[in-house]
């Protein structure tokens, strides 16, 4: 069969013979955690979600590089298991691959599971796929023994096979250089059009045993070091509690203390108080003399500057920072599939399983992300439980940075207290819906990496590209909120609709009329309404007991739009609709009812 070239591929789809054609559609395809969005981050210079966990590429991404004269159009597909769908993640790959037709594919394969990797690999060959098979994290499997004939395999498949350390960026220049001439295999292991799914999947086991046992040879190990304990334990039922504290002081120490706390103060107080807004009012006082309203609307108490800017640059930017820096550091050290094992008897409570916990972590970063990874739950009962409780309990990234800064000017019992309501609230909504909705629960299977240590140019390049796209969004959101706020103001709206909500805000949760606000602009983005009562707790609107109740409602309250429009394309517009009904009043309830506690 002829080599399929970048010159070629078009000619074989259907273009006249004799025509120049220089693009080639690649798809990188292997099981999940292997790599293959640092592959396609390096490759195409693009940043995709890059974590140490499965589960993370949910969607398609796509970039584009040059090679040998050839456009290339890289595609990050999530990762998969079977080309045989059982996921919605691998119903995508399935689709891409064999119904869109993409031209070559790039297997990446994790070196030390080689045994899992050539199952697909099967599979590719049985549809005739040209594929290269890279057999990345190379270090890792050498450090525990692992050594494989790369020769030798790529001479039973048929197919190139090469190796990598994708974090390290080796072997990525072969990769470019072999993509544009791949050939499909002749090797035809399993006759896949016969026979039943088991005897076909028991058939691939034999071949892929048989490989094994001619290209894998084990080595003395290397000692196990650090990484290797600490992964042990930070897994172990007891010790992983500890791990566990340890890692939440030193986040909390990070984001509350240097960002919400130094950060801060640094660009809120001194830049934008002093410097910064000071000038601003002076200009626009000049440039619409003639116009009050005009001026206000920049530099007023409601003004595009004063508060839209100042709440998206002074507060936010700080203290969203050293949130990604630290979640960067998290991914990146593959301690989160340790956390999914560890709490998985406790997810197992509110009918989840440790799988769950991948999509509550990235809920820390954006609740709307996290909504859309709730597809790695494998029923439709997980997807609907894990959905309610991220709308319900897990603060984004701004909020949660907000709230940590708060907690950190105030007494030491207000922390144990808010982290005690609101994991309270969710394991018993989680446990009432396990009960309430009907259908089965997965069971838990998932892959540790060992601990690594983190790469600073993938922390770097991640907390950069989320910054991007977190201030590209919530800048203009912050504008629009501001201006909602200022139209309500100046039309004398605001006063009514803070007499409308004082029954709720000032009697049954005790707050000031000016909380109102915060609660109608939250429904935009929720980090806006933590701002609002961050703002007025440091004019000191807000007592120690009011900014406890502050927090737990704001923790509880409504999902944001965005949020909501993702509950509704994820899950339908009726669960959207149950789960914002639901949710709203229940925040309220459980801030009176903690409210009525603390001063009872």
């Amino acid at each position: 069969m002829r080599a399929i070239h970048c010159y070629f591929v078009k000619e074989f789809k259907g273009i006249e013979m004799g025509k120049s054609v220089s693009e080639l559609t690649v798809a990188l395809v292997g099981n999940p955690n292997v790599g293959k969005s640092v592959i396609f981050g390096h490759l195409t210079g693009r940043h995709a979600n890059v974590a140490n966990y499965p589960g993370t590429t949910v969607e398609i991404s796509r970039g584009e590089l040059w090679t040998n004269n050839c456009k290339v159009t890289l595609i990050d597909t999530p990762g998969i298991n079977s080309l045989v769908p059982m996921t919605e993640d691998e119903q995508i790959t399935h689709d891409l691959l064999l119904q869109q037709k993409t031209d070559a594919v790039i297997q990446v394969a994790d070196a030390k599971n080689l045994r899992r990797a050539l199952l697909i690999s099967l599979q590719l060959i049985e549809n005739g796929i040209p594929f290269l098979l890279d057999l990345n994290m190379e270090d890792e499997a050498t450090s525990l023994g692992i050594a494989i004939d790369k020769k030798k395999l790529s001479s039973l498949l048929g197919v190139p096979v090469v190796g990598s350390v994708a974090i390290q960026k080796k072997g990525l220049w072969e990769l470019r250089q072999n993509m544009t001439s791949l050939s499909p295999s002749t090797y035809r292991p399993v006759d896949s059009q016969k026979g039943e799914l088991h005897r076909i999947h028991e058939e691939r086991l034999k071949i892929v045993d048989s490989l094994l046992s001619q290209v894998l040879k084990k080595e003395p190990v290397q000692k196990k070091g650090w990484a290797s304990e600490m992964g042990r334990i930070s897994m172990h039922p007891f010790w992983g509690i500890f791990v566990l504290v340890g890692i939440l002081f030193l986040f909390y120490e990070f984001v509350g203390n240097l960002g919400a706390q130094v950060g801060v103060d640094l660009l809120e107080n001194k830049f934008f108080g002093e410097i910064f807004n000071p000038w601003a009012i002076q200009l626009f006082s000049k440039i619409f003399f003639f116009s009050p309203f005009l001026r206000d609307l920049f530099v007023g108490p409601y003004g595009i500057i004063t508060m839209a800017l100042t709440y998206a640059f002074a507060i936010i930017l700080p203290i969203v920072t050293t949130f990604f820096i630290a979640f960067s550091v998290i991914e990146d050290s593959g301690y989160l599939p340790r956390l999914s094992v560890m709490l998985n008897r406790m997810f197992r409570l509110i009918g989840l399983n440790g799988k769950a916990v991948v999509p509550m972590v990235l809920g820390l970063g954006c609740d709307t992300m996290a909504t859309m990874s709730a597809r790695i739950m494998d029923t439709r009962k997980e997807k609907i439980i894990l959905t309610l409780l991220l709308a319900l309990g897990v603060p984004c990234s701004a909020q949660l940075g907000i709230i940590l800064g708060m907690l950190g000017s105030l007494p030491f019992w207000v922390t144990p207290l808010w982290l005690g309501v609101v994991l309270t609230v969710l394991l018993v909504v989680g446990f009432l819906s396990s009960k309430v909705l009907s259908g089965g629960r997965s069971d838990f299977i998932m892959e540790i990496p060992p601990i690594r240590k983190p790469v600073l140019f993938n922390i770097f390049t991640k907390t950069l590209a989320r910054l991007e796209w977190y201030l590209r969004e919530v800048v203009p959101l912050f504008v629009l909120g501001t201006l909602v706020l200022f139209f309500l103001d100046k039309f004398r709206w605001l006063p009514v609709i803070q007499k409308m909500a004082e029954p709720l805000v000032v009697r049954v949760l005790n707050l000031p009329p000016q909380a109102a606000e915060a609660f109608l602009i939250g429904f935009l983005r929720r980090d806006y309404g933590a701002t609002r009562f961050f703002d007025l707790y440091g004019q000191g609107e807000l007592d120690v007991i009011q900014t406890a109740i502050a927090l737990i409602v704001t923790t509880l309250f409504i999902p944001c739009l965005a949020n909501v429009l993702m509950i509704v394309k994820e899950r339908g517009v009726r669960i959207a609709i149950v789960m914002t009904a639901f949710v709203y009043p229940l925040a309220f309830l459980i801030g009176g009812i903690v409210n009525w506690g603390l001063r009872f």
